[in-house]
C-alpha cells in the first residue's frame, strides 16, 4: 500500500465559516486498495472535510490532488465524474423504484431513446454478483433491508468507476449480521483497489476493517496512524484531548444508587401493557430516581416498548398507571401533561427541525405544552435557552443558529434541552448516542447519571450494552418483541450474560 502513490491527496485544507474555522490546515491521504477511517468527535471537522473532496464547499485554502493532479471540484457530480462517490447514513436513493433502476438512474442503457429494461436488469445482476449480492432486481427497493439498500448505493457508486469511495457512518442502524455482510463488500471493493474512506463511531468496527486512521479534532489535524499502532485508548483520548476519566465512576454510582431508586416512589407502572403485532404484553415499574435500561437486537422491540409509554403508539391490551393512578395516554400530549417526555431515535425525522434555529427548538415542547394562543415571551425563552445552552455545553453556543448546522452530538443535545425544560417525572430516550463521538457520548452519560441523582426517573435504550450497564440500576432484556429478562444490575451481570439472555430468548 504505502509503495503506491496515494490515489487522494488533501493539503493544508482551511474551511471557514462565518465566526468558525472548521478545517484549519488539515492534510488527509488515501491509498488505492485501502480502507482509511477518519476519526474525530463531532464537530471536530469530519463532515466539513468530505465536503471539501465531494464539492459541496468550495475550500478556502489548500490543494486536492486525484492520482497526482490538482483538481478543483465544485459540485458532487463533478466528484462523482472525477471518481469520487459518497454513500451517506441515510441512503439517497427512490425506494419506490426497482433496485435495478437505483443502480442504473440517469444512466439507463438506451436504444433509439428507450430505455433497454432487459440489458439494464442483466447488468444490475452482474454488478451485484460482483459483490456477492444475490437480489431480485426488478424488486422495488423499499422490499429490502437498509442493509441492503446501503450495498445498493454502493453497487451505484461502484459502477460508475468510483476510485474513491467515502461510506459515511453505513453501520450505524445495522445489526450484526448486516455489518458483516457489508464488511464483505467493502473487503471485496478493498482487493478490486477501490480505496475507502470509511466514518464510523464504533470503535471495535474501526479497528476489525480499517487499515489505517487519521484523527481530527477542533478542525486540526491529530495524526494519522497504522490502525495496529494506536490502541482504542490512545484512540479515544487523541479524539477527544484529555484522559479517559470522565465515565469512571459512573458504573459504581448506578449500583450504590440502586437501593436509594429501589426505595422511592413508582412513577409509572405497567402491568399487561402491549400492542398485537408490535410489542408482547410486558409489567415495568420506574421509581422516581431509577434509570431502567432496554436492552436486545434491532427489531427486539425496544423502541416499540418505550413508544406505548408516551402515548405515541396506543396499547391494545393492559393497564398504565402515573404516579399510581390509572392513566389512558392516548396521545402525545396527554403524556407530557402526566410529565412524560421522549426523546426518539430518528432526531433527523422525529426530532430537529432543521430550518428552526437552536432557541426555536429548544423551546417547542415547552410551547406545545401550553399551548400555541399563550406564546412564551421572547425574553423568558432567552433565558431559559441560554441556561440549558450552558448547562449542556451546546457547540457552538449560538442560539439563533440554524440547528441542522450543528453536529450531531450538539442536535443531541438539543433535543434533550427540549424536553428537559418540560421538567418531567419520566424521561424516555431512545438511542441519545447513536452516531455521536466519544466525547459527546461521555456528555450525555454523565448528564443522565446527574438527572437520576436528582430525582428524574429514565428509560434508557441503547444498542451498546456497555453503555446500558454503566447507566442503569434495571435492566429489561428485550428478543423478538418479547420482554424475556429482568436483570438488577449487580456486579456479576455483564455484557455476556446479557447477550446469552439475547441468544437463548429464555425468559425469566
Amino acid at each position: 500500500m504505502g509503495e503506491q502513490p496515494p490515489v487522494l491527496e488533501m493539503t493544508g485544507i482551511r474551511k471557514v465559516f462565518p465566526g468558525v474555522v472548521a478545517l484549519d490546515g488539515v492534510d488527509f491521504r488515501l491509498f488505492p486498495g485501502e480502507i482509511h477511517a477518519l476519526m474525530g468527535e463531532n464537530g471536530a471537522g469530519k463532515s466539513t472535510l468530505i465536503k471539501t473532496l465531494t464539492g459541496v464547499y468550495e475550500i478556502d485554502g489548500g490543494e486536492i490532488k486525484l492520482g497526482g493532479a490538482p483538481v478543483r471540484i465544485s459540485g458532487p457530480l463533478q466528484a462523482q465524474q472525477a471518481g469520487v462517490s459518497t454513500v451517506y447514513q441515510e441512503v439517497n436513493l427512490c425506494t419506490n423504484l426497482s433496485v435495478a433502476e437505483n443502480i442504473f438512474i440517469g444512466r439507463e442503457p438506451r436504444k433509439f431513446g428507450k430505455i433497454q429494461w432487459g440489458k439494464m436488469r442483466r447488468r444490475a445482476a452482474e454488478l451485484l454478483a460482483r459483490l456477492e449480492l444475490d437480489l431480485d432486481v426488478s424488486a422495488p427497493l423499499d422490499t429490502y433491508s437498509l442493509a441492503i439498500q446501503q450495498m445498493v448505493a454502493i453497487a451505484r457508486a461502484v459502477d460508475i468507476e468510483a476510485r474513491v469511495l467515502i461510506l459515511d457512518e453505513p453501520t450505524s442502524s445495522l445489526d450484526a449480521s448486516e455489518v458483516e455482510q457489508l464488511f464483505r463488500v467493502m473487503r471485496r471493493l478493498k482487493e478490486s483497489g477501490v480505496a475507502i474512506l470509511f466514518v464510523s463511531h464504533f470503535l471495535d468496527q474501526i479497528y476489525e476493517i480499517s487499515d489505517r486512521l487519521t484523527v481530527l479534532r477542533n478542525g486540526q489535524l491529530i495524526g494519522e496512524h497504522k490502525i495496529e499502532e494506536l490502541s482504542q485508548v490512545q484512540l479515544v483520548e487523541k479524539m477527544i484531548g484529555k484522559e479517559l476519566a470522565a465515565l469512571e465512576d459512573l458504573e459504581d454510582k448506578a449500583q450504590s444508587n440502586r437501593e436509594r431508586a429501589a426505595g422511592a416512589q413508582p412513577v409509572l407502572e405497567a402491568k399487561g401493557l402491549g400492542r398485537t403485532g408490535a410489542i408482547a404484553p410486558y409489567d415495568l415499574t420506574i421509581h422516581e430516581g431509577e434509570v431502567v435500561g432496554l436492552a436486545g437486537l434491532l427489531g427486539s422491540g425496544r423502541t416499540e416498548l418505550a413508544r406505548l409509554l408516551f402515548g405515541a403508539d396506543k396499547p391494545d391490551q393492559g393497564e398504565l398507571k402515573v404516579a399510581g393512578k390509572p392513566v389512558n395516554l392516548r396521545s402525545p400530549q396527554v403524556a407530557m401533561k402526566h410529565g412524560i417526555a421522549f426523546s426518539s431515535e430518528n432526531r433527523r425525522t422525529e426530532g430537529i427541525i432543521g430550518d428552526l434555529s437552536v432557541r426555536e427548538n429548544i423551546i417547542l415542547a415547552l410551547q406545545a405544552s401550553r399551548g400555541w394562543t399563550r406564546p412564551i415571551p421572547r425574553k423568558k425563552q432567552d433565558e431559559i435557552v441560554d441556561k440549558y445552552i450552558k448547562a449542556l455545553q451546546i457547540r457552538p453556543a449560538d442560539p439563533e443558529r440554524p440547528v441542522r448546522n450543528l453536529s450531531g452530538g450538539n442536535q443531541q443535545k438539543v433535543l434533550l434541552a427540549r424536553w428537559l425544560i418540560t421538567e418531567p417525572k419520566l424521561l424516555i430516550i431512545d438511542e441519545p448516542t447513536r452516531g455521536i463521538d466519544v466525547g459527546a457520548k461521555a456528555e450525555i452519560q454523565k448528564l443522565v447519571a446527574e438527572l437520576s441523582d436528582g430525582g428524574m426517573a429514565v428509560l434508557f435504550v441503547s444498542a451498546e450494552l456497555e453503555e446500558v450497564l454503566r447507566l442503569s440500576h434495571q435492566i429489561l432484556v428485550l428478543r423478538d418483541r418479547r420482554l424475556v429478562e429482568k436483570l438488577e444490575n449487580t456486579a456479576d451481570v455483564d455484557a455476556d450474560r446479557i447477550m446469552q439472555t439475547i441468544a437463548s430468548g429464555a425468559t425469566s
